[in-house]
């Protein structure tokens, strides 16, 4: 999806959250009242008035790895469950707002440590890949024979596990590219075997 096309559905849902009008205190406690008879409409009322602040939360944390619909997303589970909780735990309705924010903005730093982490775990993952590569070359060319993961290991000052891990990481990246060069030799003949068949018969 192109940044063109998500500025226009970013302005669709922001066109959309601030049509609502907003809540006053007087509505909130209504709804509040509403809600914990069972009213499903206007707990669903709640969450929605609520998207506001999730949109503003989800803005201002763009630019940190993670799309701001997506951003949007989460936060929208994350004030349906606020909701939820207040209305079961007898909240007053003037502080109802500040709680869902609350809760979103802390469940969006979440999402975004976590996005930083793996990307960060991807980030090693690919660098002790290629200090692996560069470790069995090494090692075969001063042996003769195809490194153990012991002699890894030692050369890479790295667990047992870790060599093992990396390794099968490496084998599975190895088989892709092997797979996606042959899918591709394939399309070749297969190209070159129609360009040659000109139809005509002797």
């Amino acid at each position: 999806m192109g940044a063109r096309e998500d500025d226009t559905l970013l302005d669709a849902l922001a066109a959309d959250v601030r049509s609502r009008p907003e809540l006053t205190a007087d509505g909130a406690a209504r709804l509040l009242v509403a809600a914990r008879a069972g009213d499903e409409s206007a707990r669903e009322s709640l969450v929605e008035h609520s998207l506001g602040s999730v949109l503003a939360a989800a803005i201002a944390r763009r630019d940190h790895g993670v799309e701001v619909l997506d951003l949007f997303q989460e936060g929208s589970v994350a004030a349906t469950v606020a909701v939820q909780e207040y209305v079961g735990r007898d909240g007053s309705a003037e502080h109802l707002a500040a709680y869902v924010r609350r809760v979103v903005v802390s469940h969006l730093d979440r999402v975004l440590e976590r996005e930083a982490a793996e990307a960060a775990e991807a980030a090693a993952v690919v660098r002790d890949t290629q200090l692996l590569e560069v470790a069995q070359v090494g090692l075969r060319r001063q042996t003769g024979h195809e490194p153990t993961t012991t002699e890894l290991a030692a050369v890479l000052l790295w667990p047992r596990e870790r060599v093992e891990l990396i390794a099968r990481l490496l084998a599975a990246a190895r088989e892709r590219f092997d797979e996606e060069i042959v899918e591709y030799l394939d399309d070749t003949d297969d190209g070159d075997a129609a360009d040659g068949d000109t139809g005509d018969e002797d």
